[in-house]
């Protein structure tokens, strides 16, 4: 048993799993639901709370009694650092004790894949903090990578041969979960979430294509091409944007991503799920 729990992201598909997940536990957990639009959070006789990353006061307030937190990173935007260090120091201020970071695998300053770089700020203002700190450092979502195929089944960008360890979103959320469950048994740990094997996108298209019953293939690009056919269809899309979805690509062509490890299982007392499990369900 712990004090009370608090979830960010609660509308999204890790934050809402790990919501299912303790929302149904045996144990009866104090769980503090918080929320942008709280109108829009799980149903469930629980507390919930206004609480958005950009307004620190009201996150302050939103986050006193928390005693543990579980914070998934925020929407991606120009100005998330900002965001997230404010928080940070807001649920410092409010005397949270515990904080379960959803960072990124391989987060660094100089990470291949930009908003890795992101993840790595974010880290070192929890470190700062004077909160204990568990970090999720999780791989590319499995479950996602067959949809950056465009409508004619392809995916495209400058991936070459690089492999990806992708994690699936449950996964995450269900090592959040435990985490939860148990944060003194996980304080100062960093656990790195990959799938049980890393995948080209060749391997991904073919693979996904036969459980979706959709003809899905990769097709490589230069960086050059990639980041031109993407300012064309996305005449909107701000540099870091389009910086993001580039690197994607080329974090899997230099492998950034590639390393599998074994900390789903670890935690979990189980493989981690492979593409079929999760298309397939």
């Amino acid at each position: 048993m712990t004090g009370t729990i608090g979830i960010t992201g609660v509308t999204g598909a890790v934050g809402g799993e790990v919501v299912r997940l303790l929302g149904g536990a045996d144990m009866r957990l104090d769980l503090r639901l918080l929320a942008r639009d709280p109108a829009r959070a799980p149903a469930m006789d629980t507390d919930v709370r206004p609480c958005d990353y950009a307004d620190p006061a009201g996150a302050r307030e939103a986050l006193r009694g928390v005693e543990v937190l579980l914070m998934v990173s925020g929407s991606e935007s120009a100005d998330r650092r900002a965001q997230h260090r404010s928080f940070v120091a807001a649920a410092a201020d409010a005397g949270v004790r515990h904080v379960v970071y959803t960072s990124f695998q391989g987060a660094a300053p100089d990470a291949t894949f930009t908003l890795a770089r992101d993840h790595h700020d974010t880290e070192q203002a929890l470190a700062a903090s004077g909160m204990a700190v568990t970090l999720l450092r999780d791989s590319f979502y499995l479950d996602v990578l067959p949809y950056f195929a465009d409508s004619s089944g392809v995916l495209r960008g400058p991936a070459g041969a690089g492999r990806v360890a992708a994690v699936a979103r449950a996964d995450v959320a269900a090592v959040a979960a435990s985490v939860l469950r148990a944060p003194t048994e996980h304080a100062g740990r960093t656990y790195e979430l990959t799938g049980p094997e890393a995948l080209t996108l060749d391997e991904v298209a073919e693979r996904a294509g036969r459980v979706l019953g959709r003809d899905l293939v990769f097709a490589d690009e230069t960086e050059q091409e990639a980041w031109d056919s993407r300012r064309a269809a996305y005449p909107e899309a701000e540099e870091w944007q389009l910086a993001a979805w580039v690197s994607t690509y080329l974090a899997i062509r230099d492998s950034s991503c590639a390393r599998v490890t074994d900390d789903v299982e670890r935690v979990l007392g189980r493989a981690p799920l492979r593409l079929e499990d999760v298309l397939g369900a």
